[in-house]
């Protein structure tokens, strides 16, 4: 597995264009982390991400999503009732985790694997103008298993509407596949 920062030096913002090239793969290098492509990519851009940032001193990442109603999730979920599924959200900043694990350096594809708990405390509806994801970083171990664990806030518009605690997020690196030949 070939290192990150060999292609890609690490920026303290991201556009969308950006974070599009990333769902596409490669950004960080070959079978490296990737974040998903629209219509499941949950941001628009990243306006901050550091190493040493946020609650722990651990790292921080910010992101933001620009809400309009014709976002696909509006037209079924709920008909007649339109609110941005809750899940959405904590995908988001399962993503966020994610490219914070590439941007950083660390080798291998993310993969949600849990989190701890999560409050609802709001929703996100066709009026707000912008969802910001805010992702502290906690602990991140990095190794044979590289390993992310954060603390997040989702806000609409300035209003928090959900918190994670313990978001986990591993990088794994790809199977090896063998060939057997016929006997």
């Amino acid at each position: 597995m070939s290192d990150p920062h060999a292609f890609h030096t690490p920026q303290s913002s991201y556009t969308k264009e950006e974070l599009l090239r990333s769902s596409n793969g490669g950004y960080f290098g070959a079978g490296n982390a990737q974040l998903p492509a629209p219509p499941m990519l949950m941001m628009d851009r990243i306006t901050e991400i550091s190493m040493d940032g946020g609650e722990f001193g651990k790292g921080r990442i910010v992101g933001e999503l620009d809400i309009t109603k014709d976002l696909w999730f509006f037209d079924c979920h709920f008909v007649g009732d339109p609110v941005m599924p809750g899940c959405l959200g904590l995908d988001a900043m399962w993503q966020i985790v994610g490219f914070w694990l590439g941007w950083s350096g660390s080798p291998g594809k993310g993969r949600a694997v849990g989190v701890g708990e999560v409050k609802f405390s709001g929703h996100i509806t066709p009026d707000i103008k912008r969802v910001r994801y805010e992702v502290d970083m906690h602990k991140v171990r990095r190794g044979k298993l590289v390993l992310g664990i954060a603390n997040g806030r989702v806000f609409a518009d300035d209003a928090c509407v959900y918190v994670a605690n313990d978001l986990r997020v591993g990088l794994m690196k790809p199977a090896t596949t063998s060939v057997n030949s016929p006997e």
